[in-house]
């Protein structure tokens, strides 16, 4: 599904990459400028400096665009600042613009992990609304046996919930250790609401995606997350749901 965003920037190897890289590109920018630094002026020895800290926090990593805010600054200090060669300022000017550079860095970290934010989150409602088409699609056709759109539908609510897996059973939920997903949202187990934003999908027992036609319950999708806590928003958790629905015009 589209709305799963690829879990390669998430790996151990590439996040230590990034972080190594932050750290070094300023070093090296640094190095460079320094066999120049009298044809560069100090706002175009920041300005550049900012451009690999906006590089390292565009990747999504607070950490390595922090990294690479600190090494700006220290670099800067130890490069461009007069005396050369070594972590002090006797400038009043370089100081102030060491102390800039580092606290624009950060800002600009901020912005872009904003921007970087925004832009997941828009990514995963096309992903979502495209699994909703989907098996809307899949039913007006008529083409898909019921049980072949289950399991699209199951695989659907996986990727949307975060989970380990899910499967369809027919008939309602009789075991009240189960946590039931209503159309609103809410997660409830045994008549109590579960705070899925704070806690996340329970991960000792089932979670049942109710499948209704009309005020019958037809069937229900199990969803298992065990492997790792899952922190559904309640618009993925209401997602689900309608994608369960899809499923009652063929139970």
């Amino acid at each position: 599904m589209a709305a799963r965003m690829s879990e390669w920037p998430r790996a151990t190897w590439w996040r230590t990459a990034v972080r190594v890289a932050a750290v070094l590109a300023p070093l090296l920018t640094c190095a460079l400028l320094s066999t120049v630094r009298d044809q560069v002026s100090a706002p175009t020895s920041v300005l550049i400096l900012v451009v690999w800290v906006v590089a390292a926090a565009a990747t999504g990593d607070r950490l390595a665009g922090i990294l690479a805010a600190v090494s700006a600054g220290a670099w800067y200090d130890f490069f461009l600042t007069e005396p050369y060669l070594r972590f002090t300022i006797s400038d009043a000017e370089d100081i102030e613009a060491a102390l800039l550079l580092v606290l624009i860095s950060i800002v600009v970290t901020e912005i872009a992990l904003w921007g970087y934010r925004q832009q997941k989150q828009a990514y995963l409602r096309s992903g979502y609304l495209e699994g909703v088409l989907g098996a809307a699609r899949a039913v007006a056709e008529g083409d898909m046996p019921a049980p072949a759109v289950a399991e699209v539908v199951a695989r659907q609510i996986t990727d949307v919930l975060d989970a380990d897996s899910c499967r369809y059973v027919e008939g309602p939920v009789h075991d009240g250790r189960i946590a039931v997903l209503d159309h609103d949202g809410v997660l409830t187990r045994n008549g109590h609401p579960v705070d899925v934003d704070r806690v996340g999908l329970p991960s000792e027992e089932y979670v049942a995606v109710e499948v209704r036609r009309g005020t019958q319950v037809a069937g229900h999708f199990l969803v298992t997350a065990t492997s790792h806590r899952t922190y559904p928003t309640r618009e993925q958790r209401r997602i689900a749901v309608l994608l369960a629905d899809q499923v009652a015009a063929t139970a």
